[in-house]
């Protein structure tokens, strides 16, 4: 049996990485960005949750850091799955299959 987890208990992988990854270890965004190869702003982006962690960006992470990409698109889809159930109740879509 699965368990459950409340959606407000599910983080943005990228915020989580911001605070128990990046500066932890005193790394600029700057620097970061420069390391991936891509520009401060996509960086800044999804690191302070207004953009979606990328499977990319997460390998990406696991090279500079050693977070596992895999556990870090997991948080990611159950963040973004969370907080699509706040709005199940707005979704009128009817069952298709036969009862």
């Amino acid at each position: 049996m699965a368990i459950k987890i409340h959606p407000s208990f599910a983080i943005h992988a990228g915020k989580w990485l911001k605070t128990e990854i990046v500066e932890a270890h005193g790394v600029s965004i700057n620097e970061l960005a420069e390391a991936f190869g891509v520009s401060r702003q996509s960086i800044s982006a999804v690191l302070n949750g207004r953009t979606s962690l990328s499977a990319d960006m997460a390998i990406r992470f696991e090279h500079a850091f050693g977070v596992k990409a895999e556990t870090l698109v997991r948080m990611q889809a159950r963040y973004e799955l969370g907080k699509a159930r706040e709005h199940e109740a707005d979704l009128l879509v009817p069952s298709l299959i036969a009862a």
